[in-house]
């Protein structure tokens, strides 16, 4: 009896377990999927970092367009060899779709040319970011659709950014959007009215939608900078030539990438700094991904920025290090931004000087003459800031 009552004891301290264990795991599940919830809905991550992308992409069209505009006719224009026929067919094949190739008046390319070059200037400084989000977007496709054989890994990249920041909030800061926002919410005079049950709600839900969206569309463009990155560092692994330290030698010594061959051979004259750049670009490539989540990244992204700055100067690719340097800007969080703003402010502070100093009582005029000329007069003169 007393055998079977202590098995009975133990079988109910075991199921007892058991559904203490399986409470647990259902309460951690739960509280992740509520913390996971509340990152995507909460509100909106990296708005900083999503202004500065919209800032260097829209940038760096802007200077793109202008660089190639008396090359812009036989890039893009009806006086290219690949002409708006041969790429419409190209298009029934890939899907592709172009404003350009509808037709060939050379009236209609310089105006979308124009367009485009006024669209980039919007998006660049924040005016209805909204709508020119999509806009540029949508010119941004037409060019490199309408070129596609001359493209590069700038252009693509470019492009993909693009598509991207239409589902951010990429106007809340640093904008012509957020400075007529900030104007408009001093100006109020009282509380807003708070509507009706179902206007809140509507409300409230489209916030919600947005906020989401905007978080989903950051955290696209982190993963395709970490794809990128680790695929690039993958493919490199792969090759000859970066395992024994000559790949940066042949690249060096291309004809089309050397926009400054003395500089080129004096840089290549270095063997072993060669060699070991090589192995070091490959190391930052392949742990990227890996280093996100710590302090590590900022001597890693200062790495990097070096890396596209050589790039861009040697190999003649200033698009796409440029790309890849303000793509790398959506891993600084806001804080690093705002700590950017505040020394920036500091040392203007400090070259500009101090201020004049205004002397005791300058607002005031002394006491004049009143009408019968008397000096006591209890009237005086006021100056408009007074007033």
């Amino acid at each position: 009896m007393l055998n079977e009552a202590n098995e009975a004891n133990v079988a109910k301290d075991g199921k007892a377990e058991r559904r203490t264990a399986l409470h647990a795991a259902d309460r951690w599940l739960a509280d992740r999927v509520t913390a996971g919830w509340d990152l995507l809905t909460g509100r909106p991550v990296s708005l900083y970092a999503a202004s500065v992308l919209r800032i260097g992409y829209g940038l760096l069209y802007l200077i793109f367009l202008l660089r190639e505009f008396p090359h812009r006719d036989e890039i893009w224009g009806p006086g290219s060899p690949w002409t708006p026929a041969l790429a419409g067919r190209l298009f029934e094949q890939t899907g592709w779709v172009s404003v350009l190739a509808l037709s060939d008046s050379r009236a209609y390319f310089e105006l979308c040319y124009v367009l485009a070059l006024v669209t980039s200037t919007l998006f660049t400084l924040g005016w209805r970011t909204r709508i020119m989000s999509v806009l540029f977007a949508g010119m941004v496709t037409s060019f490199h659709a309408r070129a596609i054989f001359m493209t590069d890994g700038g252009d693509n990249l470019i492009l993909l950014m693009a598509l991207y920041l239409v589902l951010t909030a990429c106007g809340r800061r640093l904008s012509l959007d957020a400075r007529r926002n900030r104007k408009s919410g001093s100006a109020d005079s009282g509380p807003r009215a708070p509507g009706s049950p179902l206007a809140r709600q509507l409300r409230d839900s489209r916030t919600t939608l947005v906020t989401a969206v905007h978080n989903c569309g950051m955290f696209l463009i982190a993963a395709q900078v970490c794809l990128l990155y680790g695929s690039a560092g993958l493919y490199k692994v792969q090759g000859s030539t970066w395992g024994n330290g000559t790949a940066l030698h042949y690249a060096l010594n291309l004809e089309l990438f050397r926009p400054w061959p003395a500089l080129s051979n004096f840089v290549d004259e270095h063997t072993l700094v060669i060699a070991i750049a090589g192995y070091l670009t490959v190391l930052l490539q392949v742990a990227f991904p890996f280093v996100l989540f710590g302090r590590l990244k900022y001597p890693v992204l200062t790495m990097l920025l070096g890396m596209h700055l050589g790039i861009a100067v040697l190999m003649g690719l200033p698009l796409f290090s440029g790309a890849m340097i303000v793509a790398d800007a959506v891993f600084l969080p806001d804080r690093f931004y705002i700590r950017l703003a505040d020394l920036y402010r500091r040392l203007v502070r400090r070259t500009s000087g101090p201020g004049p100093v205004r002397a005791a009582g300058a607002g005031a005029v002394p006491a004049q003459a009143g009408a019968g000329g008397a000096l006591g007069s209890k009237h005086r003169a006021v100056l408009p800031v007074e007033r």
